[in-house]
């Protein structure tokens, strides 16, 4: 039986992961690409990008479930992966708050993007952005913790814990991904595609990444290190609930009105 701050948590991991830099600038650049050829599609790019990314999460997480049985997995497995997340969290974080706090315009530091294909770089079609989600789904980094997930739900529930780990894990990442096209879709109707109130966006998120990447590294160190945080479930509920409230505000700070009047998008 999987206990309920477990899934509080990988929903928050997954809401962090759905708000990583690489998901951040694939994204911004689908709905780029698609808000002229495809209006209709460009809130929802990041829906079918997370989409495809669980697809290749759970894939993983169930699969491992079916064959964990079958052989034994080395005891120091577990931890060595618990440190790759700790170091990949902090990578992440360091190197976001580095660009933040230096010249010129935060830019998402990603490095998945170079994997996909041109073709589906370049495409606006539904299915290219679905593809390139279970793209990054495949990488190492994140290939590697669905399989650990998978392993470890095994011995509390089998397949039915594995799936229930990835659909928890792949709801946090659909929600900020869907949130993220859902405001660049609107920015850039409203603002034009060089508005600083983009910027102004992106760096709030920014900050976001920064604390979300290295309080959860704090707290997987902890875990790791063997320490009993005590953490009750209310607080990854409201962990998982602000991060979400904190990615609708920042359109709200995005659009703050400019000398006394408000930024509107185009009449409708």
């Amino acid at each position: 039986m999987i206990e309920l701050s477990a899934l509080w948590l990988m929903f928050v991991l997954g809401l962090r992961h759905g708000l990583d830099p690489d998901h951040v600038a694939v994204i911004d650049n689908i709905v780029f690409r698609t808000v002229d050829a495809r209006p209709r599609l460009a809130p929802w790019t990041g829906t079918l990008f997370a989409l495809g990314h669980s697809l290749s999460v759970a894939t993983i997480a169930v699969g491992v479930s079916f064959v964990a049985g079958a052989f034994a997995v080395p005891p120091w497995t577990a931890s060595l992966i618990d440190v790759a997340v700790v170091v990949l969290l902090l990578l992440v974080g360091t190197m976001n708050l580095a660009a933040l706090m230096g010249p010129g315009d935060y830019t998402p530091i990603g490095w998945r993007a170079g994997l996909v294909p041109k073709r589906l770089r370049t495409s606006t079609h539904p299915a290219a952005v679905v593809a390139t989600g279970i793209i990054f789904g495949l990488v190492f980094d994140t290939a590697t913790q669905a399989a650990a997930w998978g392993a470890a739900a095994t011995a509390k529930g089998g397949t039915i814990a594995a799936l229930t780990i990835a659909a928890t894990f792949a709801l946090g990442m659909l929600a900020a991904d869907t949130l993220d096209s859902q405001i660049v879709s609107r920015l850039l109707r409203s603002s034009g595609r060089s508005a600083p109130t983009i910027r102004r966006y992106r760096r709030g998120v920014g900050w976001l990444v920064v604390s979300l990447s290295y309080g959860m590294a704090g707290y997987a160190l902890a875990e790791t290190a063997g320490v009993n945080v005590g953490l009750p479930d209310s607080v990854f509920s409201a962990i998982g609930i602000g991060a979400a409230a904190i990615i609708i505000l920042l359109l709200l700070v995005a659009r703050w009105p400019v000398n006394g009047k408000w930024r509107r998008g185009p009449a409708t």
